[in-house]
């Protein structure tokens, strides 16, 4: 009775919700491996049936399997979503799960470069002027000039870009639109690869805005092996990803006086929470930099400064 549960909330997730096919996996696992020690240890015929302590006995498996708080607490995040669907299908009458607390997690702070490194890897496109490089410059202005994610840059298509008024229309998570302004630096590199060096790769996605030596769209393992191969020749040695010029267009936002609310809505989060991790990194910045200059900071500069 349970299977076929499952396999009505993954159509939900795919054509109500609008989930990628990645991440409907991911759901679709790790709900699997729950019902699964559900009907194994519990017998469970009906999710009505199940119980808190069925919930929290799964979760102490988890842990007895040394899985790291982080993916416990991505399941949790899962299981509760199917108890929620559950609930609005009228198959249980309670979403016990939201009753179960989180696991705590140490949270890393995500890599964000800053204005010299963003200057650095930008410099690091424009040594030959080729139109790969042409290429490489555009997507980096853009990336990080409107903070995209790496699926919503390599998914660009020419009629989404509208560069006459500066803006770029964005298909985000959840098949979810928003209109992200650009800056005059994303729009020029945009115009020049367009204009000439797009053509000269010889594109066989008529619709691709960004394609590679073969002229095919660029895939996402292209584009993370570029910015590796850019952070070398620019000499920065933090270790990022495509995520990395989203991260720092987030950051030099807010580390610039920009609302909350409006990072939150060109960022596409649905969940303002998620934004304000970014303020995080924002006061580490501040923290750095009063260490840096103040001559109060430490007592090791108070005794310079003497």
């Amino acid at each position: 009775m349970l299977k076929p549960l499952l396999k009505e909330y993954t159509y939900y997730l795919k054509v109500t919700k609008g989930l990628s096919k990645n991440t409907i996996i991911s759901y679709e696992n790790d709900i699997s491996d729950y019902l699964g020690f559900l009907d194994e240890n519990y017998h469970i015929k009906l999710m009505e049936q199940v119980k808190k302590d069925h919930i929290q006995n799964y979760l102490a498996r988890l842990k007895r399997q040394k899985l790291q708080p982080k993916s416990i607490t991505r399941k949790l995040s899962s299981i509760r979503s199917f108890h929620q669907y559950l609930l609005l299908e009228h198959e249980i009458t309670e979403n016990l799960v939201t009753q179960i607390p989180k696991p705590k997690t140490s949270k890393a702070l995500p890599v964000v470069l800053n204005i010299e490194e963003i200057e650095q890897l930008l410099a690091a496109t424009s040594v030959r002027n080729t139109p790969l490089e042409q290429r490489n410059r555009a997507m980096l202005e853009l990336a990080y000039g409107a903070g995209l994610r790496v699926s919503e840059l390599i998914g660009l298509d020419i009629a989404d870009l509208h560069l006459n008024m500066a803006l770029v229309k964005i298909l985000g998570k959840g098949n979810k639109e928003r209109i992200v302004p650009l800056g005059e630096e994303a729009v020029a590199a945009l115009r020049n690869y367009l204009g000439d060096a797009r053509l000269k790769l010889k594109p066989l996605d008529k619709e691709a805005v960004f394609v590679n030596n073969s002229g095919n769209r660029i895939s996402r393992i292209g584009f993370y092996k570029l910015i590796q191969t850019l952070a070398i020749k620019a000499g920065i040695d933090k270790q990022i990803s495509p995520h990395t010029l989203r991260h720092s267009f987030a950051t030099h936002l807010l580390e610039n006086g920009a609302d909350l609310r409006a990072v939150q809505e060109l960022l596409g989060h649905e969940d303002i929470m998620t934004t304000e991790n970014y303020t995080h990194i924002s006061k580490r910045h501040l923290q750095s930099a009063y260490e840096a200059a103040h001559p109060r900071a430490n007592m090791e500069k108070v005794t310079n400064y003497l």
